[in-house]
């Protein structure tokens, strides 16, 4: 039993959707199965996209394999694989996969043009011999219907907190410390400056965050600033730059993991260096007791 999507981010909405393929597959004697893109099919059709990831191609399969999954099957998507039918592309995953059960995800299409739906899938499927089940949708307690997409807006508006809730883990960009202006030294905040490691990753949008700052194996509060640093007339340079807490080891060129808590508020320019510093000892405040 099996169910197929890009998986982005393996939010709670898919986890829900494993559990329910997990369920299908033990109830049949089948072996439950993901089946998933390692690059996004949009990518193959439009060689210019660049999708905003929410999880690199590596950390989507290591939260898969987190799900407990039996089965997970990388299927490449290619231009041929982009001109199947759907009812061309179920025998491929009969006749190559052996896949006896396919579990169809509320909003999930597939074939070249999109246009068939969920009782055309189960008509090509008794001919195939593949059963073909509908999953139930995931709502959050609110009602919300959780998706990737979901997911990427409200880490472009800054909710983070929101898009965490969504995920069923706090977002992260990993990536390595890089040199930077030195200017948070001058300023008695001296920062980390990350180059995130995949560059389709989304970096959520520019303000103020509380983070959690993964370095060396260890866990550190931080306060995070994502901008052009308007104060300091950056220019059009976007900086993901990391205060982190309590901390005084030269780390450059080390790997260095962010996980977002919350936003605390958005970039804004002062009109000197003395307010912007008092006001990054109120963030910082802020953000302590946020952490606790």
């Amino acid at each position: 039993m099996a169910t197929i999507g890009f998986f982005d981010g393996v939010h709670c909405g898919h986890c829900f959707l494993i559990r329910q393929v997990e369920c299908e597959a033990a109830a049949r004697g089948l072996t439950p199965t993901v089946i998933t893109f390692p690059t996004h099919p949009r990518q193959v059709l439009q060689s210019e996209y660049r999708p905003r990831l929410l999880t690199t191609p590596a950390e989507k399969l290591q939260r898969l394999e987190q799900t407990g999954v039996e089965q997970c099957l990388l299927l490449d998507f290619t231009t041929h694989l982009a001109t199947l039918s759907a009812r061309d592309f179920m025998e491929v995953l009969k006749h190559r996969y052996r896949i006896g059960g396919l579990l169809i995800g509320y909003d999930h299409r597939f074939g070249h043009n999109r246009s068939e739906g969920f009782d055309d899938y189960v008509r090509y499927g008794r001919e195939l011999g593949i059963e073909v089940l509908p999953a139930e949708a995931f709502r959050l307690p609110d009602g919300t219907a959780v998706s990737s997409s979901l997911v990427r807006r409200l880490l472009s508006d800054g909710d983070v907190a929101a898009a965490n809730r969504c995920l069923g883990y706090a977002y992260n960009v990993g990536g390595t410390v890089v040199s930077g202006h030195r200017v948070g030294h001058r300023l008695g905040y001296p920062t980390a400056n990350l180059l995130p490691d995949h560059p389709d990753k989304l970096v959520p949008a520019n303000g103020v965050y509380a983070v959690r700052v993964e370095i060396g194996g260890e866990q550190h509060g931080g306060m995070l600033n994502i901008g052009r640093r308007p104060t300091l007339d950056n220019g059009d340079d976007r900086s993901i730059e990391v205060h982190i807490f309590d901390f005084d080891r030269d780390i450059y060129q080390q790997p260095l993991r962010l996980s977002f808590v919350q936003r605390i508020r958005a970039e804004r320019r002062f009109d000197s260096l003395d307010e912007l510093v008092a006001q990054l000892h109120r963030d910082a405040a802020e953000i302590r007791a946020m952490l606790g």
